[in-house]
């Protein structure tokens, strides 16, 4: 693909400008996924971790701070826990201050042999003992994962800046790691800690591979304290691993970029970028370093491409919660609210196959909340007066960007990260826009991401807000999920950036959305042509079904397709089409497009098992009863083949009007299953 038009980055300058002059600064970020090339393992298709996923991993990391962050910290942080899942998932996160330079000098002795075992006690006292102001002891651990492994454990908390240790009198029977995997640090048997005192422990394991440290939960400047003790004490060997939580605060005065276990991906959340210029910079690096180390934004099925199955989140936000651009303005958030609401092409056009009330990134109007719920919610917030209103929008705004069963993750425009005290990261002040897929080009990306961003500077003017929901009806899933309908509303978001001076080159959508709907058959005879594009369809959802792990799971039937119909008016007027035996008759309005839906295979659990799977699809060309030619098409990737052709005779007139009758006054979806 060739680069971005010039255009974009005259934009982006504008867009930038225009913040500006309303005294605005509006941060982005992203959390685009890579596979491998050779996805090889549950982790990359189903499952959130497994033996290959934490290795790439480490090797992507090297490979960023090699190219962006030299000198950065590499730590290995407990992530999200889930039910059925033993262990919190792993989030790798690297590490660096505000101006992109190391937090602190760290020893670089590539090749150096670990500590001994009287070596890393010595050190991990000399450490304790700086802090404290006394000797200390640290506790001997054993591991019965593996015997061979030194562990030992070192209580250690600082309150209000003065740091003590805690005497942790354990009898020996009990001095053992749990039987989970992980770092030790996530294995002590705190159930046995003295009662009252803070759990934090300062926890140091040794075996043959090397060492490494597991840093006790605390707040950044005493964190700061002990990783430059920790760095200055251990210059004779460098740790093969740092694990620990990060603090509360440390997206305010770090520069963090993590790279977490997600089901069938990889996923890099990226670091707060204050610009899309530096977000698109981002966006290009991990396309090389990922290429690299054998990671891409993609995968091959058959013939084509598609995205990684995972997202390409992209969140918006402010510097900090002191200067937030979306807390004093609630109209202008109410204002992006609907004009999302408005464009389908903005929750369906860049998202992956899955859309719809039973996806991961569900309309506001296909989700829990009632219209009247919505509307009420707008209009109160539209009204408040000025002031900091966080709590209000966080409040208001949060049940009822939720799916059909409450999860408030789970939402076109997420805001379970905006205002939320109820989950330990949901105060962030995020706007989360997840109807989002990973791309083939991180061009491709950039260029979504700077749609949005000047869309939403767009709706800073109050004369260009929508005032009201639109109400879509039936048509939401049907006409609006096809390819044509796709992007002639993009084209009219286009023009109202262009209308605002905020232009934007359509040619990489174009690109997008060929490639995101790609063409099953194309047929052409004189001013007759006839074109089949792959659609969208939402998959229904399914009951609860048991698991292993005694959880339960909610499955979508995904064995059902669409696909749409486009017929120039010359074929319409002299050629019919034949679909499984049955005539499909155009509707009357030559502007509306014709779909199909019919299921590709049969699944278990799934809707309707009893009814047949419609696949291999016969489709026949037909001049009056003549055949003209015969497409057979067994799977999406490689598109209807053709079987038999006809030359056509002469044009003859055209069928009596009758003929041409259309199912309804609307788009026409046909359902092979009725």
């Amino acid at each position: 693909m060739p680069p971005l038009p010039a255009a974009f980055h005259s934009t982006a300058a504008a867009v930038e400008e225009r913040l500006g002059q309303a005294g605005i600064r509006l941060t982005m970020g992203g959390e685009p996924t890579l596979v491998p090339i050779d996805p090889q393992g549950a982790e990359w298709s189903v499952a959130a971790d497994g033996p290959t996923k934490l290795p790439v991993a480490r090797a992507l990391a090297a490979e960023l701070q090699r190219r962006a962050w030299p000198g950065s910290l590499l730590l290995f942080c407990p992530g999200k826990r889930y039910d059925g899942e033993v262990n919190p998932r792993w989030a790798l996160r690297l590490i660096t201050g505000r101006d992109g330079q190391p937090l602190l000098p760290w020893p670089d002795r590539p090749g150096a042999p670990p500590p001994t075992a009287s070596e890393a006690l010595a050190l991990l006292q000399a450490i304790g003992t700086a802090l404290v102001g006394d000797p200390v002891q640290p506790l001997p651990l054993r591991d019965p994962l593996a015997p061979e492994r030194r562990v030992w454990a070192l209580p250690l908390s600082c309150e209000q800046g003065r740091w003590h240790s805690v005497q942790w009198a354990l009898a020996d029977e009990l001095r053992q790691l749990s039987g989970a995997p992980g770092p030790a640090g996530l294995r002590l048997p705190l159930e046995h800690f003295p009662e009252g005192a803070l759990r934090q422990v300062l926890t140091l394991e040794l075996d043959p591979q090397g060492w490494g440290l597991f840093l006790p939960p605390l707040e950044r400047q005493p964190l700061e304290q002990l990783l430059g003790l920790v760095s200055a004490r251990s210059q004779l060997w460098r740790p093969a691993e740092l694990s620990g939580l990060l603090p509360v605060d440390a997206g305010e005065h770090w520069r963090v970029l993590g790279l977490t276990a997600d089901p069938g991906v990889l996923e890099i959340n990226l670091p707060v970028c204050h610009s899309w210029q530096e977000y698109a910079g981002w966006m290009a690096l991990l396309e090389q370093a990922g290429a690299a180390v054998g990671l891409r934004s993609w995968k091959q099925q058959g013939e084509r491409t598609e995205g990684t199955g995972g997202g390409n989140h992209l969140l918006l936000g402010g510097p900090n919660l002191e200067h937030h651009p979306f807390f004093s303005r609630p109209a202008w958030m109410v204002a992006v609210l609907r004009y999302w609401q408005h464009h389908p092409c903005l929750a369906y056009l860049f998202s992956g196959r899955s859309v719809g009330p039973a996806s991961q990134a569900p309309r506001p109007d296909e989700g829990s909340a009632a219209w009247l719920d919505l509307e009420l919610a707008h209009r109160t917030l539209a009204a408040l007066p000025a002031g900091d209103q966080r709590v209000a929008i966080g409040e208001t705004l949060r049940h009822l960007h939720a799916d059909r069963s409450g999860n408030t993750h789970r939402s076109e425009i997420s805001l379970d990260k905006f205002w939320n005290p109820a989950w330990t990261a949901g105060c962030q002040g995020l706007l989360e826009f997840r109807a989002l897929e990973s791309m083939p080009d991180h061009r491709w990306s950039s260029a979504v991401a700077l749609l949005f961003r000047a869309l939403v500077v767009r709706l800073l003017d109050a004369e260009l807000r929508p005032s009201g929901l639109r109400p879509w009806g039936d048509q939401l899933h049907d006409r609006a999920l096809l390819p044509s309908q796709l992007w002639t509303d993009l084209e009219q978001v286009l023009a109202d950036l262009a209308a605002a001076g905020l232009p934007l080159d359509p040619e990489p959508f174009q690109a997008i959305w060929a490639w995101r709907f790609p063409e099953l058959l194309h047929w052409q005879q004189g001013e007759a042509e006839l074109s089949i594009r792959q659609a969208l369809e939402p998959w229904p959802l399914l009951c609860d079904t048991p698991v292993e792990g005694g959880s339960t799971s909610r499955f979508v039937d995904s064995s059902l397709r669409r696909v749409e119909l486009i017929g120039s008016a010359a074929l319409r007027q002299r050629y019919g089409l034949r679909l499984q035996g049955r005539e499909l008759r155009w509707p009357t309005d030559p502007e509306q497009p014709l779909a199909v839906r019919y299921r590709q295979e049969a699944l278990f659990p799934c809707l309707h098992p009893c009814l047949p799977v419609h696949v291999p699809l016969s489709l026949e060309l037909l001049e009056g009863e003549r055949p003209l030619a015969h497409w057979r098409l067994q799977s999406e990737s490689t598109g209807f083949e053709l079987l038999t052709a006809t030359a056509p005779e002469p044009a003859a007139a055209p069928p009596p009007a009758a003929a041409l009758q259309a199912a309804g006054e609307h788009c026409s979806t046909v359902d092979l299953r009725l």
